[in-house]
């Protein structure tokens, strides 16, 4: 017998037990912790000598092949110590259950048997047409043929049909592109970092300047030195057209790693990246956390976007880990984007990271033509939303036969719902936020913790009947007006809320690509990555929605959501044009952006951030003290203030209550730390805290460089 040092995906992390035999680090186990077996993995701290062998339970291993290898290791030894997360939970991001660790069966299928189901109706015509050309999954074959689940069960009842193996698809030719040179030098410079080492890249272009293609070429070179690549999208629905772009270029489909995909599907691509046998996977942001054999390159699409920082459980950026888990593995990294945050300008000015510049878009296509309406000089018509110029640009647009894109970054029919009569404002019961209404489902929701109720038609507050009116709003809102101001055009909403899932919203994209609409409505998931031929004017609704808020990012995130969804226009062909309402024009962020003058605005912001010792001049970390009893919170959040560390240059601002002063029942109050860069901020944190024991209902969380200060 030996002792290991076993981490196990529980708050409880590292613990000491025996093997019958030598187990190496990394091995995953099956680890008795009380009355059951739960999985963990051999790690690299020393055991602990002390606990007698007698008290020691005995751990078995659960797979001969598969392994943690040193870089995941050390990746989740790095993600705990910079999060102050603990090990164990952390471990979690990464271990699936003991059905991941089972070889993956081949996908089922099913096919004629030549036996007749007795009378050949209609429905099961189509399925005997279907099923022509060759088996197919039983859920496509559904779709395809447009019968119910109880026709086929029928049918194989009936013996016309039977299950079988579906063949692996045959790899097919990997169609190359064609590339400007812009593109051909940066893929190139991209291919030769595969197998050099750890460095880190901006891949800086303007919207349509062919970025995707250029890393895609960095993928294949990946791919071609035996190695794994990963890809990282913000969005779910971005994954799609990546997933379609990288089978062309490469000849076979990648993994897909997401919320969207079931567990089945999850626990297969788990295995499949495990075992080397899934060799480039597409995936959010936990994708990060997969079990790479050997990772050779990591691509951040999009470094910018606010969706790569995780906000629950583990908090931690996705941008920033994901350069940790390509130093760890050796590995290049890759930052796409046309607006890159302002830490990333900042370490490329530095010369932390190299610099690839995509200045023009593919094609020769010019960047589109940007006028700002000032609201306060053309208002729209009393209740409505779109100003004069807008309709009148909108009209001439889909006269010329193009499309157009009315963007509103803002979910639902109104943000706001308030009785006409005493005033009263429906709000969620378990979070200090107002509810919007989704008129589509007559339904008012909380975005915040899903919390839903049927629109009543009396106040709650005074009882008058039919007085609940709408304020402000929504893309809802926008796509009834644009109804009725264009009852001859085809409107298509696009919000990450709509009905249908992933699927759906994927279907409608494709949809839009193919010219099937000629508005299309939008929230920010229109804003990126999107290529729609015939969209020649972007409207911006609402140009300010984002500079209302205190939060020290709002003009970098304003300045990036104006020049990302403006950029969708006139990507294929050139005179695009795109028209942003605004109350303030003279704003920098707004004017900037109006002069497509990104080296300005990034120096002025430096400037600011510079001056006002924000990031990424300093660093931030923030922590939220919840409770469910008010009292409670303040009270913590004091003895943290009281005990703050007499540090140099350490100042600890706060508590107060956050701006988001309820959440899910949950009273809330933070205090926000600000150091030197060079300050070892974890370690001083980690005193701290441990100083200060959690009692009652509290719960306290750390959120090393906020990104949201709600």
């Amino acid at each position: 017998m030996t002792r290991v040092s076993v981490l196990i995906a529980h708050q409880l992390g590292l613990l000491t037990y025996r093997a019958e035999t030598a187990l190496a680090p990394g091995t995953i186990v099956a680890a008795p912790l009380g009355n059951r077996a739960v999985m963990g993995v051999v790690w690299d701290d020393p055991a602990d000598e002390a606990v007698p062998a007698e008290k020691l339970k005995v751990v078995s291993a659960l797979s001969e092949d598969l392994s943690f290898d040193g870089p995941l290791r050390r990746f989740i030894d790095f993600v705990a110590a910079y999060t102050l997360a603990p090990r164990g939970a952390v471990l979690k991001l990464t271990l699936r259950g003991p059905e991941a660790l089972e070889a993956v069966e081949p996908a089922k299928g099913l096919t004629l048997t030549g036996l007749s189901p007795g009378k050949w109706t209609p429905a099961r015509e189509r399925v005997r047409a279907a099923l022509a050309a060759g088996p197919m999954p039983r859920a496509r074959l559904g779709e395809v043929a447009g019968v119910s689940s109880a026709i086929i069960t029928g049918m194989l009842k009936a013996g016309a049909l039977a299950q079988m193996d579906l063949p692996e698809a045959l790899p097919a030719e990997p169609k190359m592109p064609e590339l400007s040179a812009d593109q051909n030098a940066a893929a190139e410079a991209l291919s030769a970092s595969i197998g050099e080492g750890f460095s880190v890249t901006l891949l800086n272009g303007v919207t349509g300047s062919g970025k995707t293609a250029v890393y895609l070429e960095a993928v294949a070179a990946a791919l071609a030195a035996g190695r794994q690549a990963l890809v990282l999208m913000p969005e779910i629905a971005l994954t799609p057209m990546v997933v379609a772009r990288l089978t062309e270029r490469l000849g076979h489909e990648p993994a897909e790693w997401h919320s969207g995909r079931t567990p089945a599907a999850r626990n297969a691509v788990w295995r499949q990246v495990a075992d080397g046998s899934a060799s480039v996977v597409v995936g959010a942001r936990s994708a990060l956390f997969l079990p790479f054999r050997d990772l050779g390159l990591v691509v951040v699409d999009e470094e910018h976007d606010a969706s790569f920082k995780q906000e629950d459980g583990v908090v931690y950026h996705a941008r920033d880990m994901a350069i940790a888990r390509a130093q760890a593995a050796s590995a290049p990294v890759v930052l796409a984007s046309a607006t890159p945050s302002i830490e990333t300008q900042h370490n490329a000015a530095r010369g932390r990271y190299r610099v690839l510049a995509l200045p023009d878009r593919v094609g020769g296509a010019a960047l589109p033509d940007i006028g700002l309406i000032d609201l306060r000089q053309t208002p729209p018509p009393k209740g409505e939303w779109l100003a004069p110029p807008v309709r009148a640009a909108v009209t001439q647009t889909l006269s010329a036969g193009y499309q157009v894109l009315l963007f509103l970054n803002r979910r639902g029919y109104a943000p706001l719902t308030v009785c006409r009569k005493c005033g009263h404002r429906m709000l969620c019961p378990n979070c200090s936020a107002s509810l919007v209404e989704h008129r589509l489902r007559g339904t008012l929701v909380c975005h915040h913790c899903g919390y839903f109720e049927k629109k009543p038609d009396t106040c709650s507050a005074c009882g008058a009947v039919d007085s609940l009116t709408p304020c402000g709003p929504g893309v809802e809102r926008v796509e009834e007006e644009a109804r009725a101001v264009w009852p001859d055009a085809r409107v298509l909403t696009l919000s990450s809320d709509m009905a249908g899932g992933p699927a759906e919203l994927s279907a409608a994209l494709d949809r839009a690509s193919r010219g099937e609409a000629d508005i299309i409505v939008g929230t920010q998931l229109v804003a990126k990555g999107f290529t729609l031929p015939k969209l020649q004017l972007v409207v911006v609704v609402d140009g300010d929605l984002g500079l209302a808020s205190g939060d020290p990012r709002a003009g970098e995130r304003t300045f990036q959501l104006l020049t990302q969804v403006t950029g969708r226009a006139g990507r294929v062909t050139s005179g695009g044009r795109a028209l942003i309402q605004t109350h303030a024009p003279e704003h920098p962020a707004i004017a900037a952006m109006a002069r497509q003058d990104a080296e300005a605005f990034y120096a002025e912001e430096m400037l600011m951030r510079r001056d006002g010792w924000l990031p990424p001049f300093v660093r931030l970390a923030a922590i939220i003290v919840s409770a469910l009893d008010r009292q409670q919170a303040v009270d913590h959040a004091q003895l943290l203030a009281r005990t703050a560390p007499d540090v140099t240059d350490l100042e600890v601002l706060g508590p107060a209550e956050a701006p988001m002063a309820i959440l899910r029942g949950r009273y809330r109050f933070r205090l926000l730390i600000r150091a030197p860069r060079t300050m070892k901020l974890q370690s001083i944190l980690g005193e701290w805290l441990a100083a200060a024991p959690i009692t009652g209902t509290v719960r306290r969380s750390v959120d090393i460089d906020p990104q949201s200060f709600l």
